[in-house]
């Protein structure tokens, strides 16, 4: 019985997250499926240059758009469709939370 009262403590905070809410949206956010959302949207999602070129006289701009404002809907149909230039990433509801929720932190 007494080994039971020692261990218990153990027991009841070993249901406690490894890494924060937080931390694992920063994760995903870094590297979600090999291709990181930092690359185009930026660090803190206001978005960036990707690449500029010319096509004859005309210059050309790719750019990563800003993903500050999106509500969490508009995230989960984003990562969840085909793009031009964006991947398909086939994230949960659950890791685009915490996408969304990491980048909120960033404004």
């Amino acid at each position: 019985m007494k080994l039971l009262l020692l261990l218990l403590p153990l027991v009841i905070s070993a249901n406690e997250d490894f890494i924060s809410h937080y931390e694992y949206g920063q994760m995903l956010y870094n590297n979600p499926r090999g291709v990181s959302c930092s690359e185009c949207h930026g660090e803190s999602g206001k978005g960036k240059l990707i690449i500029s070129y010319k096509e004859g006289n005309i210059e050309k701009r790719i750019e990563g758009s800003n993903i500050r404002n999106k509500t969490f809907l508009d995230m989960v149909r984003s990562v969840n469709k085909y793009h031009d230039i964006m991947p398909r990433y086939y994230l949960t509801n659950k890791e685009v939370k915490a996408i969304h929720d990491y980048i909120q932190e960033q404004k």
